[in-house]
């Protein structure tokens, strides 16, 4: 057990410093952004007083330096400032809009994790197959296709020619809870195409390299159904790499639905980071990327421990 937990704080001591340098490279890159932030919000016809005035307010007359250590304290306590345009807190913000793309992720993942290892272990166990064949072809479509080319064929068949599903996300408090679901289905369904296939995949080889074991093969001399080979002694030992598909495919759920929710205008965190950007409202800009960022680590994280208990030999690695 204590084996494992420095391992654990090795990774987590890790992400804490990926994290830190991230930070820096968020920060300091928006500051190299051409243009004058306090320009940018009060117009060419401002006068110099009233910009003076403004980058003394927005903290701009301080040393870039300065500025990021005080906006990393506020991180800290989640205070990421307050936004340029509507001078709303950001956190307030982006706080809504992050749950409401923590729902679409999950509405994602609850589809696309079971069918794809489902789908993962059916055509590894048909290897070679007509059945393998095809699938290969139709996921590595999928994968190769951007988000939002699926998002728009989806809305031309289920929305504009079949009339199933709305093609905007318009989404409110007073909905019940299959409304939502039928409001978000085709920002989920996009999503689910590209992960179902990305993790199948990886299934499929993590199984089929498993499958040339030796101790596979003796299961199969003793006449061990491959259903069985495959459920009892092939996925328990293929857990690891499948954990981390998994848990980098849940991390480009959350990080990776910028294009598809400005695809359906669905009101998550990703649209929100596009208008900040549009109206240059640098304050959600470097939260909202902050946010992705150490969801993405955090995941990662995840993905480490899981692997990490559910294999014996980096359980003991002496």
């Amino acid at each position: 057990m204590g084996d494992i937990l420095r391992l654990v704080g090795k990774r987590l001591g890790l992400g804490l410093v990926i994290l830190l340098v991230i930070s820096v490279i968020i920060f300091f890159m928006v500051e190299l952004l051409p243009g004058d932030i306090a320009q940018a919000v009060l117009g060419q016809g401002a006068t110099e007083e009233n910009l003076a005035a403004l980058r003394k307010e927005m903290g701009l007359d301080q040393p870039a330096i300065v500025r990021y250590f005080d906006w990393l304290l506020g991180a800290l306590t989640f205070d990421f400032g307050q936004s340029i345009v509507t001078g709303n807190s950001v956190a307030a913000i982006i706080g809504d809009r992050f749950t409401k793309t923590l729902f679409l992720a999950a509405y994602a993942a609850v589809i696309a994790v079971p069918v794809a290892i489902t789908l993962g272990v059916v055509v590894a166990l048909l290897r070679n197959s007509i059945f393998d064949r095809v699938a290969n072809v139709v996921t590595l479509t999928f994968i190769s296709s951007p988000e939002f080319f699926l998002g728009y064929i989806l809305i031309l068949y289920f929305a504009v020619k079949w009339g199933m599903f709305p093609a905007i996300s318009s989404i409110n408090d007073g909905m019940t809870f299959l409304e939502l679901l039928e409001r978000t289905f085709l920002p989920a369904l996009t999503l689910v195409l590209v992960v179902v296939a990305h993790m199948m995949r990886m299934t499929r080889a993590a199984i089929i390299n498993l499958l040339a074991s030796p101790y596979i093969e003796m299961a199969r001399l003793k006449g061990t159904p491959p259903w069985k080979v495959i459920v009892k002694h092939a996925l328990p030992n293929a857990w690891a790499p499948i954990i981390n598909v998994i848990a980098l495919n849940l991390a480009y759920l959350i990080t990776g639905v910028v294009l598809v929710e400005v695809v359906f205008v669905y009101p998550g965190i990703g649209q929100a980071l596009v208008d900040a950007v549009s109206k240059r409202d640098f304050p959600i800009v470097q939260a909202c990327c902050l946010i992705f960022a150490a969801t993405f680590i955090l995941l990662n994280l995840a993905a480490d421990v899981g692997s990490i208990l559910t294999n014996p030999r980096l359980r003991h690695p002496k």
